[in-house]
């Protein structure tokens, strides 16, 4: 899509705040140009800019798109040695001499900012109707620190192998302009880049979400406008052709930075519900319960194709058996419902081989904490932490997914290997990234400090591994990609050009 195209489809307002802005960059189009968009003929001075490359109208030219050839990988320093964390560079060109190696690494400002799930400034959103922000480039990375409540704005230009920060938004500014703290998940919007917080600034609630500006990175304020019932808050994603915003719930700041509290899980107090907003007036409008025995919610992968209302979500652990669930989400009779489609069972273990926390259970839960679904709506991946498996399953037929893959690798018990590392490894599958084309699989291996120490009390040392995807389903390791953090701890993994949880689409 041209940028005259794409002018043509904005509203009225939004075309006049587009050819304002243009005006002030000083660019020219041909009268004839400013006819069909409906501009004056006073609006002579307007810029010639087409959208970002990497921007895609829909998914299915999304999948189109050259293969990534570098990745950004989160890694966090458990060792309080005054070392901060950073945001490393990573070869994932597999014609190039330095596969599956760091080539670049920005060292944040400040030592013990934890990061966790950064997300670029701007995606496919920007060709949206709604959207306003031709000038605006996948560029910058907004990377929140969990545990310190910072906000680091990394501009990867003009060498991408060389990040660099060009703004710290402190945490006193933060809570000063929206009320939360403990930033954690990053998604651009159409009118804005979006933050999720856990909290307030004093441990407790509620928490919600916060918006940033495209060109400046200033903070504008809280998002909710009505919150309804919602307290509890943990991941958030849209259906934007449908003016819909879903949340997820975890726990506060004070429920969950110690590591999970026992008496906290067995009492039901983590978060067991989805809500429902209206996008565009920013208000609650429902409520689904997914059972108080489905303790902690998160990860929410709406469809990529905006013409559909479903999308999935994981439990982490049930109440009545340590099994971990996947709901979908969807439309029923003109509101929203749930219901669980996956159950992935606990396994039996020895006493002697489980951490404190699991001992009384005799069992290790699978604990699934991350999903990811990819761009052409049929895959789902699941991570069991716990357990050391990632699955596969082909979700066609949202209501009846078909398992069609799964490889093991580290788990609280079983420590399984990689054919590229030499003896057992712990962790087990934890942040999984999928490629636009859907062909490349990566994978990290830590969750949250205190939650890693609690079910790996002996430590965990971390790395990045890479599989390959079979377009009809299956996966298989690539011996070739193994990347050992060592006692360092990677975590989120973000895809040059975009990935499969980056970028929502308007079109079909």
């Amino acid at each position: 899509m041209n940028y005259q195209s794409w002018l043509r489809r904005l509203t009225p307002l939004n075309r006049r705040k587009v050819l304002k802005h243009s005006m002030a960059a000083g660019g020219v189009l041909a009268a004839g140009t400013l006819s069909a968009v409906g501009a004056s003929k006073e609006t002579l001075a307007v810029s010639t800019w087409t959208p970002d490359p990497t921007f895609y109208p829909s998914p299915r030219s999304a999948m189109k798109a050259p293969a990534e050839t570098l990745a950004y990988v989160a890694r966090i320093n458990p060792n309080g040695n005054g070392q901060s964390d950073a945001i490393c560079v990573v070869d994932v060109d597999p014609a190039s001499t330095a596969y599956g190696t760091v080539i670049g690494e920005l060292e944040l400002t400040y030592p013990g900012d934890e990061l966790h799930h950064f997300g670029w400034n701007a995606c496919s959103s920007m060709l949206c109707p709604t959207a306003a922000h031709p000038h605006v480039q996948r560029r910058y990375l907004i990377v929140p620190g969990l545990r310190s409540s910072r906000l680091y704005v990394i501009d990867t230009q003009p060498d991408p192998t060389n990040p660099k920060i060009v703004k710290t938004i402190e945490p006193e500014e933060i809570a000063a302009k929206t009320g939360y703290s403990k930033g954690h998940t990053v998604h651009c919007g159409p009118d804005g880049i979006y933050v999720s917080a856990l909290g307030a600034p004093d441990g407790g609630g509620p928490g919600g979400i916060f918006v940033l500006d495209h060109d400046t990175f200033d903070v504008r304020g809280r998002w909710e406008v009505d919150r309804g019932d919602q307290y509890l808050h943990y991941d958030f994603w849209w259906h934007l052709g449908y003016d819909t915003m879903i949340t997820s719930e975890w726990g506060t700041p004070e429920m969950v930075e110690t590591g999970i509290q026992p008496e906290l899980l067995l009492g039901a107090q983590y978060g067991h519900r989805l809500h429902f907003w209206d996008l565009r007036r920013r208000r609650h409008t429902q409520t689904v319960d997914l059972g108080k025995e489905n303790q902690i919610v998160l990860e929410l992968r709406p469809a990529h194709d905006p013409s559909k209302t479903y999308g999935f979500v994981n439990t982490v652990v049930s109440l009545n058996d340590l099994s971990a669930g996947i709901f979908l989400w969807y439309r029923d009779n003109g509101s929203w419902a749930a219901r669980k489609v996956i159950q992935i069972p606990a396994e039996p273990a020895a006493e002697e081989d489980l951490p404190p926390a699991l001992k009384p259970f005799k069992a290790v839960p699978p604990l699934v904490t991350d999903i990811e679904l990819s761009v052409d709506d049929r895959f789902l991946y699941v991570s069991c932490w716990g357990t050391g498996e990632l699955k596969q399953y082909d979700v066609s037929d949202p209501f009846n997914p078909k398992e069609t893959g799964s490889v093991r690798i580290g788990g609280i018990v079983r420590r399984e290997g990689h054919p590229a590392a030499s003896g057992p490894l712990n962790g087990g599958p934890q942040m999984v990234e999928v490629s636009r084309d859907g062909k490349r699989v990566y994978l990290t291996n830590s969750l949250y400090m205190t939650w890693d120490e609690q079910f790996y009390p002996d430590g965990i040392n971390g790395w990045l591994v890479k599989l390959d995807a079979d377009p009809e389903g299956g996966m298989r390791f690539d011996e070739r990609f193994f990347l050992d953090f060592g006692d360092q701890r990677p975590h989120q993994v973000r895809l040059q050009g975009g990935d499969a949880s980056t970028d929502s689409y308007c079109f079909s």
